[in-house]
């Protein structure tokens, strides 16, 4: 189910997945009026829906009435601009897409001529929040490889083969056939079952990185994802004393695992996998993640979408993060590890490239 605001001062494209008694919108927002220094839309609910949670705006909702605000990277808009978020929700017995949007008081499919914004009662910042999303450059990442430093057909330097639980067929090497950028990247061939993994290991310290840590990477896979737990991303936890945070794939879909208590990100029910996504096979996919480690929260994007079951954001929602947040202790990675590991059945050649990790958000 979708509804767009007419085409005059705005544009709302509301895109709904909705299930028994639950829904997740994706909404995107066009300013065609002047270029807003802060936006705000509005809509009302006809039927009985309930706001639960939200990413990329601050969205509330009082009576039927819902307000999002803009937040962060995409909290202006100019003339022709637009800016993306979602929500998760719940209904009982109706859930029709709302029509009646309005962009700073100014309904879509008015004039294009919002209200003057009301100047801020405090200090504003005196850096004006960027209008796109994070760049793609390194900045003051810890971690910054795009491989190009490597000179032989085995890893070194700064990425150092291992296997750290058990070494079978797996393996691990510089590829210069195949890359994002540049001329060479990471390439695993990951084998079947629990001992034929193999992962490369940076040997970057990160346990001060922080307070948010941000990871972003290029990977290209070649099998879809199975049905059986893998994993192609590991992070040392010193919160698990040493157990992994595991990024990889359940159900066809990515997901996220702890290894200590193994509680999944989304849970594994239809309804928490059909919130996750499928990682693409045969082209360069930009991944990235936000890891809190003052509090049990994570953000993940497939590209510029964030992926509404892979979002913990502190309150727990039902086949989303309600397993994952029982164990309350914030994650504090140590270190990066990227290749193979499968629990079951399932194997995968896989490259890496142009991989970052720091303290600030880093784009695609």
């Amino acid at each position: 189910m979708s509804a767009s605001g007419a085409e005059s001062g705005c544009r709302v494209d509301y895109t709904v997945n909705k299930w028994t008694g639950g829904y997740t919108a994706q909404i995107k927002v066009t300013n065609l009026g002047p270029a807003l220094d802060g936006w705000r839309l509005n809509w009302t609910y006809t039927g009985d829906q309930q706001v639960t949670s939200a990413w990329n705006a601050s969205v509330t909702q009082t009576g039927s009435s819902v307000v999002a605000v803009g937040s962060g990277w995409n909290g202006t808009l100019a003339t022709g601009g637009t800016a993306d978020f979602g929500l998760q929700g719940t209904w009982r017995s109706a859930d029709p897409a709302p029509s009646d949007f309005s962009l700073n008081g100014t309904p879509c499919g008015g004039d294009g001529t919002p209200p003057p914004t009301t100047p801020p009662t405090t200090t504003p910042p005196t850096t004006p929040p960027p209008t796109t999303p994070p760049a793609a450059d390194c900045g003051s990442a810890v971690i910054c490889s795009d491989f190009e430093d490597q000179t032989g057909p085995a890893p070194s330097g700064a990425w150092q083969f291992t296997a750290p639980d058990c070494q079978g067929t797996g393996t691990a090497a510089v590829d210069t056939v195949v890359a994002h950028s540049g001329g060479r990247s990471l390439r695993i061939d990951g084998g079947t079952g629990y001992c034929n993994h193999a992962f490369v290991a940076s040997t970057a310290d990160l346990s001060s990185v922080g307070p948010v840590m941000y990871v972003r990477m290029w990977v290209r896979h070649t099998t879809a994802l199975p049905a059986a737990h893998v994993t192609f991303v590991s992070l040392p936890d010193s919160s698990q004393a040493g157990r992994s945070l595991r990024v990889g794939g359940q159900n066809g879909a990515l997901q996220w695992n702890r290894e200590s208590d193994d509680a999944t990100l989304p849970a594994q029910s239809p309804v928490g996998v059909a919130l996750s996504r499928p990682l693409p096979t045969g082209s360069w996919q930009c991944l990235r993640f936000a890891i809190d480690t003052t509090a049990p929260g994570l953000d993940t994007w497939l590209g510029d979408e964030q992926i509404p079951g892979l979002h913990a954001d502190g309150v727990p929602t039902q086949d989303i993060d309600q397993q994952w947040l029982a164990r309350t202790a914030p994650p504090r990675p140590t270190a990066l590890r990227l290749g193979w590991e499968s629990y079951g059945t399932g194997d995968d050649t896989l490259w890496f490239d142009d991989v970052t990790v720091g303290s600030a958000p880093i784009g695609c």
